[in-house]
């Protein structure tokens, strides 16, 4: 079928992918806009992935304050180009990050960072939820790893539903930018910081 530039700028918004991968994706789908987005993401994903091992040495520190200077994020993310780090989407990409920190409070980045103890606590709480269940012994350990991966859901900021879109994870997203601008970049660390916590808690950093 025929792929008119209107559906070319509709797919682009929506996705913020490139006009010539937006069209391609459209041709490939039959004009199938959630399957032209499918397409997009997959190829957003694997060129993604090809990226990964890339050095990312500039990007930006960004502060952002929510609810009347209640909450506070510092968050540096890396990319690999003053370039890149300059650019709008760029910027915007780490403002919105910075924007789901605060709403969302992630406890670290990624599963890796999770701590061994933390991990054996939850598994132990899990098993001893489903034993007082009723729920047979030999299921315990496979309904324990659902919920460590339910935890990593909730606490690891890439694995977290993204607050501007639930339909996408913060990873996804991350993926989606990658592709786009053509470059690797790292969510490398945070500081969420909440008015009022105790003075012997330390914020959230990573």
């Amino acid at each position: 079928m025929s792929v008119s530039a209107n559906m070319v700028k509709e797919l682009r918004e929506k996705t913020g992918a490139g006009m010539m991968d937006c069209k391609k994706a459209l041709a490939e789908t039959a004009g199938d806009f959630e399957k032209a987005i499918e397409w997009l993401r997959k190829k957003g994903i694997a060129s993604a992935d090809k990226k990964a091992g890339r050095a990312t040495k500039e990007g930006a520190v960004l502060s952002y304050i929510h609810g009347g200077g209640r909450i506070g994020v510092l968050l540096e993310v890396n990319c690999e180009t003053d370039f890149v780090a300059r650019t709008e989407q760029f910027q915007d990409f780490v403002k919105d990050v910075a924007m789901h920190i605060a709403a969302a409070s992630p406890r670290w980045i990624v599963p890796e960072e999770v701590p061994a103890s933390v991990l054996e606590k939850e598994k132990e709480i899990a098993i001893e939820q489903m034993r007082g269940q009723g729920k047979p012994e030999a299921m315990l350990a496979k309904i324990a790893e659902g919920k460590v991966k339910k935890f990593y859901d909730e606490v690891c900021l890439l694995k977290q539903t993204y607050v501007k879109n639930s339909e996408k994870t913060v990873e996804q997203v991350l993926k989606e930018t990658i592709a786009t601008l053509g470059e690797n970049i790292t969510l490398t660390r945070f500081a969420r910081f909440v008015l009022g916590e105790a003075a012997d808690q330390k914020p959230a950093a990573h």
